[in-house]
């Protein structure tokens, strides 16, 4: 056998052998990096939402997708720390569980896509261009809906229908307070209702709040969006049954704990949705040509354990059009 043969031969092996080998090579496992300004447990039930989310997309965490998880937990100096971390470690998408992180997400990186799990108004406080074409590199779930407030302003009424004075609780500094305060005041006018806002900026305010409504003689309670109650939610919860004021609040988790109602945008909709963005951006689309999308379901939850325990009878109409009664 000629030399050239043997040679040829060789080489034949060798690419032979080369082709499964490289074929054998891991695939680039991408990796996502979740951020949160409050606790873990705070915010469970989105967290598995979106995990849910993931898996029915094929994404089984640990195998095909690993995910950092960074929570604030209540300190906001922390925030912007974690999200400098996460771009540190050249994750390929972020997930921002709220406005706060967010925009700490859009101050470390302009080029990481980020993924909104919920932003209350993402055009008024520029963080996208526009919902249709939001630009740059963010994308994901909007819940600027300010007539929800004025809505729960009218499920109060219709619980307590001598209503006049009502305490709204909220933070100032949230994206989309202000919008939602104006509704309710609407709402108040045409259900002649006296309003009493309270800003609450940090968790020692609470407890001042509810003295402060209840010199101000408020018959019930509500609450608008703020990363501030929600982390805190237990001790609201428990100075309004402790006050016997019926509240309503923005967000079931509330109301699981013990809260007396809520009618909201599903939170865990929208974090179940944010999966989805997470997958065409993983797949090659960019954030910019994905439109923010709007909530698309709202539920009204009802505890009748604290209805009982501040002695008050829910009317058997309102029951029946609600999507969840806590007995």
């Amino acid at each position: 056998m000629s030399k050239k043969v043997i040679c040829l031969a060789l080489g034949a092996m060798l690419f032979a052998l080369c082709v499964p080998a490289k074929a054998q090579q891991p695939t680039k496992v991408p990796r996502i990096g979740f951020l949160g300004g409050v606790f873990p447990s705070t915010i469970s039930d989105r967290v598995e939402a979106f995990r849910q989310g993931l898996r029915e997309l094929g994404y089984v965490e640990g195998k095909n997708i690993v995910i950092e998880w960074r929570y604030a937990e209540g300190k906001p100096e922390r925030v912007s720390e974690l999200a400098a971390e996460l771009v540190r470690l050249k994750v390929d998408v972020i997930v921002s569980a709220g406005p706060a992180p967010t925009r700490s997400a859009k101050e470390a990186t302009v080029t990481i896509p980020i993924v909104m799990g919920f932003d209350n108004d993402p055009v008024g406080s520029g963080v996208v261009a526009s919902l249709a074409r939001p630009g740059g590199n963010i994308t994901g779930l909007a819940t600027l809906a300010p007539e929800l407030s004025g809505k729960q302003l009218e499920l109060l009424k219709e619980i307590v229908p001598k209503l006049s004075r009502v305490a709204v609780l909220g933070t100032s500094t949230v994206p989309g307070n202000a919008q939602s305060l104006k509704e309710t005041e609407l709402a108040a006018g045409a259900l002649r209702v006296q309003l009493q806002y309270l800003d609450v900026l940090d968790p020692k305010d609470i407890e001042t709040a509810f003295q402060a409504a209840s010199k101000g003689r408020a018959e019930a309670v509500l609450v608008l969006s703020s990363p501030v109650l929600i982390s805190q939610r237990k001790q609201v919860v428990d100075l309004a049954a402790k006050s016997r004021l019926p509240a309503i609040y923005y967000a079931t988790e509330y109301v699981e704990d013990g809260g007396l109602m809520t009618y909201s945008v599903s939170f865990t909709d929208l974090f179940r949705r944010a999966a989805t963005y997470v997958d065409k951006i993983l797949k090659g689309t960019r954030p910019a040509d994905l439109p923010v999308e709007q909530p698309m379901k709202f539920e009204l939850v009802i505890n009748l354990k604290t209805a009982k325990q501040i002695g008050l009878t829910i009317p058997p109409n309102l029951l029946a059009r609600a999507d969840k009664v806590i007995k």
